[in-house]
C-alpha cells in the first residue's frame, strides 16, 4: 500500500537538458532521508534511448541549475565544497571526473547562465538592499530588532534582509574564480530575479554572447506591493547601456528566449495589471524592427515553457489545456499551432533537438514525473525512476467526468478511484478544492496533496475543474476574480452532488479538503453545505478576507482578485467579496474541522487558521490544528510530510470511515 513513507522514498526528479548534440541527457534526481529530515539532489545522465543510466555526483549538499558548456564536453552547475559553504559554480566532464570550482562569490551564487561562446556568465548573488540606516545598530550586535519603512518587507517565508541582483563576470573552465564581476544593476534598489521563485528563467543571452535579456520589476515599497509590471530588459555589455523592451505593457512579462540567429525575441506575457494569474500570452518581437506580435492571441489557452525549434522557425511549448499540460509546436509565422504530445498527463521542461524530436518530462496523478521523448507523434519513455516502488502498489484509476454546473455549462471534473474497486460496494468520498485559486486543475503529482495515497486510503476523490482555472478559455479562468463566494463555489457544490449521487459513493461520508485558495474554499463551503460534508481539512487558507487583504505580503493579487479594499464602501465587487468572508458564516458550520498551518507562511499566515480553530471550537464543534513552526505555505521536511499525511488520514478516518460516530450540532 501507498504509505507517507512509501511516497518519501521515492526519487523526484528535477531538470533534464539534453547535450548539445541530442545524445546524452543531464537530470538531477532528489531523494528524501526521513533520518535527517531532508532531500538531497544529485547528478545523473542517461543516453537518449533510454540506456545506460549513471549517477555522476556523490556529495552532502545537492547540486542543480544544469548546463552543457564546451559544446557538450563539460556539464556546468551549481553545488558546494563542504555542507557550510555558499554554493558556487562547478563544472565536470559528461562522466563525472575532472570536477572544478570556477566561483568565489562571497554571498554564493543562487542561479547562472554561461554565455553561448562560453567566455561569459551572468549570475545572481545576495546583496544588502539599499538605504538602510545603520546608525541606530552600532554597539548592539545581540539586537533582534528589525526596522521597518515601507511595504514588502516579508516575501513568502522570508524577512527582506536582501535582496537578488545580476553581475555579468569573466568565464574559463580552467580558472577558479570569475574575472570582473559587475553588478549590471548597480545602485539599482530592485530584484533580478524577482522574488520568491526566479532564477534562470530571468535571463537569455543572444547567440553572439554581445547582449543579455534580464527580467525585473524595478519598484520598491508600496508600489512593489501592488504591481505586476515586470519588464524585459536588453544589456549590451560593450556599452554597459540597458533598454527596456516592454515599455508600457503593465502586467507580468517573464522566461525570454532568443531564436537560435538572435534576430527574434520570444517570451510570456500578461496583460492586465496586477492579475497574476491573466492568461499568459506567447509575444515575439523583431530585434532589428522592434515590431511586437501576440503570437497566441487567438488561442484561448495557456502557454507555458518556451523552446525555439534549432530551425528557428517554430517555438514548442507545454501549456493547460482542458484538465492536461501537452506539448505544442507553433509556426511563428502562421502561428497555426499543432500538439505533438498529450493524453492524461502534464508534460514540462520541453527541449527540441535538432532531429525534430523533444525531449521533456512527464507525469500524471497516480505517476510521478519521469524523462520522455516525441517523435513523430510517438512518446517513448526514457526513465523509470520509481518503477520497483510503484510495481509494488495497487493500480488506481482516473476517470474524466464532465459535470453539468448550476449555470447550464459543462465541467471537466477527474475522479480517481481505490485501488481494487468495486463498483457494488460504497466508498467515502473526498471534494478536492484547488488552490491558486487560478491554479489549473491537470494532471499534476504532489507529494502532498496525493490522489494517489489518498484512493489507496480507500477514498474516491472528486477533483473538479471550477470556475477559476487555466485551461478551459480566458472568460472561464477570469470569471473567479471578485466572485470568491459565487459561482465557483456552485461548480464545488455541483460536482460533489453529481459524483456523491453515484451508487458507489456514501453520499453521507464525504469530505472536503483543501490549501491556501482551496483552504478558503473548506472554511465557506463549511458554512454553505446544507449537510453535505461530514469532515473538513484546510491547510493555509483564507478564513478572515478582510485581515488577508492586509496581512499578506504580495498586495497586487489581494487588491485585484478581491476587488479593491474593505474600507471601499462603493466598490460592490470588494464588498460583495468581503461580505463573503467565511469568518461570518461560522454560525453555519456543523462538520468537524482539521486546519494545518505552517509559520514561516507570508502568504497566508498562520493566524488564519488559528483564528479558524478557536472559531470551531468556540462553537462547540470537534477541531484539531497540526502547526508547524519551521514551514512556510508548503509541508515540505520530510518528517513533517509524513506526520502531516498521518494526521490527515487519521482525522478523515475518524469520521468518514465506516463506524464513525456522527458529529453533534454544534452549540
Amino acid at each position: 500500500m501507498l504509505t507517507p513513507e512509501v511516497l518519501e522514498a521515492m526519487g523526484r526528479l528535477g531538470e533534464a537538458l539534453p547535450s548539445p548534440d541530442g545524445k546524452t541527457i543531464a537530470f538531477t534526481l532528489t531523494y528524501e532521508s526521513i533520518e535527517e529530515n531532508k532531500g538531497n539532489s544529485e547528478i545523473y545522465t542517461i543516453n537518449a534511448d533510454g540506456s545506460n543510466m549513471k549517477r555522476l555526483t556523490k556529495t552532502a549538499s545537492s547540486e542543480g541549475n544544469l548546463q552543457w558548456i564546451e559544446n557538450g564536453e563539460r556539464l556546468a552547475f551549481i553545488g558546494k565544497e563542504g555542507a557550510d559553504s555558499k554554493p558556487q559554480i562547478f563544472s565536470m566532464k559528461p562522466d563525472g571526473s575532472d570536477r572544478k570550482r570556477h566561483s568565489d562569490v562571497e554571498s554564493g551564487v543562487d542561479c547562472f547562465v554561461i554565455s553561448p561562446d562560453g567566455k561569459k556568465v551572468v549570475f545572481a548573488t545576495q546583496i544588502k538592499p539599499f538605504n538602510q540606516d545603520t546608525t541606530l545598530f552600532e554597539g548592539l550586535p545581540k539586537t533582534t530588532g528589525r526596522l521597518v519603512n515601507d511595504l514588502m518587507y516579508k516575501h513568502w517565508d522570508e524577512w527582506v534582509t536582501e535582496i537578488p541582483h545580476p553581475f555579468v563576470a569573466g568565464f574559463s573552465v580552467s580558472e577558479d574564480e570569475l574575472d570582473d564581476a559587475q553588478d549590471i544593476m548597480a545602485d539599482e534598489p530592485f530584484e533580478c530575479p524577482m522574488k520568491p521563485f526566479g532564477g534562470v528563467d530571468a535571463f537569455a543571452w543572444s547567440p553572439d554572447s554581445r547582449q543579455l535579456v534580464y527580467v525585473s520589476r524595478k519598484l520598491t515599497g508600496m508600489e512593489y506591493s501592488f504591481s505586476t509590471d515586470s519588464n524585459l530588459y536588453l544589456y549590451d555589455l560593450e556599452k554597459k547601456s540597458t533598454e527596456c523592451l516592454t515599455e508600457g505593457m503593465e502586467g507580468y512579462d517573464t522566461d525570454p528566449v532568443f531564436s537560435p540567429d538572435g534576430s527574434q525575441l520570444a517570451w510570456l506575457s500578461m496583460k492586465t495589471p496586477k492579475f497574476e494569474s491573466d492568461k499568459k500570452r506567447l509575444m515575439m518581437l523583431d530585434m532589428k524592427s522592434r515590431s511586437m506580435r501576440d503570437l497566441t492571441e487567438n488561442w484561448d489557452y495557456w502557454p507555458e515553457g518556451l523552446a525555439w525549434d534549432k530551425d528557428g522557425k517554430s517555438i514548442v511549448f507545454n501549456g493547460y489545456y482542458e484538465g492536461t499540460e501537452p506539448v505544442f509546436r507553433i509556426n511563428t509565422t502562421t502561428c497555426a499551432i499543432d500538439t505533438i504530445a498529450a493524453g492524461q498527463y502534464d508534460y514540462s521542461s520541453v527541449h527540441p533537438l535538432a532531429d525534430g524530436s523533444v525531449i521533456a518530462m512527464r507525469n500524471s496523478m497516480v505517476v510521478p514525473r519521469d524523462i520522455v521523448a516525441i517523435a513523430k507523434g510517438e512518446v517513448k519513455q526514457l526513465t523509470e525512476i520509481n518503477k520497483d516502488i510503484l510495481a509494488k502498489l495497487a493500480e488506481v484509476k482516473v476517470e474524466k467526468r464532465m459535470v453539468p454546473t448550476s449555470d447550464g455549462k459543462m465541467m471537466t471534473c477527474w475522479v480517481v478511484l481505490p485501488p481494487n474497486f468495486d463498483e457494488t460496494k460504497q466508498y467515502p468520498a473526498l471534494l478536492y478544492c484547488q488552490g491558486g485559486p487560478q491554479q489549473a486543475v491537470s494532471q499534476f503529482w504532489s507529494y502532498r496533496w496525493n490522489f494517489r495515497i489518498m484512493a489507496a486510503n480507500g477514498y474516491v476523490i472528486i477533483a473538479p475543474n471550477r470556475r477559476g482555472v487555466p485551461g478551459f478559455g480566458e472568460e472561464w479562468n477570469r470569471q473567479i476574480s471578485g466572485d470568491y463566494g459565487g459561482q465557483n463555489m456552485r461548480d464545488y457544490l455541483a460536482a460533489t452532488d453529481y459524483i456523491a449521487s453515484q451508487p458507489y459513493v456514501d453520499e453521507k461520508r464525504v469530505g472536503a479538503i483543501g490549501a491556501s485558495y482551496g483552504g478558503f474554499s473548506v472554511y465557506w463551503l463549511a458554512g454553505h453545505n446544507e449537510g453535505r460534508f461530514a469532515a473538513l481539512i484546510a491547510h493555509a487558507g483564507i478564513f478572515n478576507i478582510e485581515a488577508q487583504y492586509l496581512e499578506t505580503e504580495e498586495m497586487w493579487f489581494a487588491d485585484f482578485d478581491m476587488g479593491g479594499p474593505y474600507w471601499d464602501t462603493g466598490n460592490a465587487t470588494a464588498q460583495r467579496t468581503f461580505a463573503n468572508s467565511p469568518h461570518r458564516f461560522v454560525n453555519n458550520w456543523t462538520a468537524p474541522m482539521l486546519i494545518t498551518v505552517g509559520e514561516l507562511d507570508y502568504r497566508i499566515l498562520a493566524s488564519q487558521g488559528m483564528m479558524a480553530f478557536n472559531a470551531a471550537k468556540m462553537h462547540g464543534l470537534e477541531a484539531e490544528m497540526l502547526v508547524f513552526p519551521d514551514e512556510n505555505h508548503w509541508v515540505i521536511k520530510p518528517q513533517n510530510a509524513i506526520l502531516w499525511q498521518r494526521t490527515f488520514f487519521r482525522f478523515l478516518d475518524k469520521y468518514l470511515k465506516k463506524g464513525a460516530r456522527t458529529q453533534p450540532e454544534a452549540k
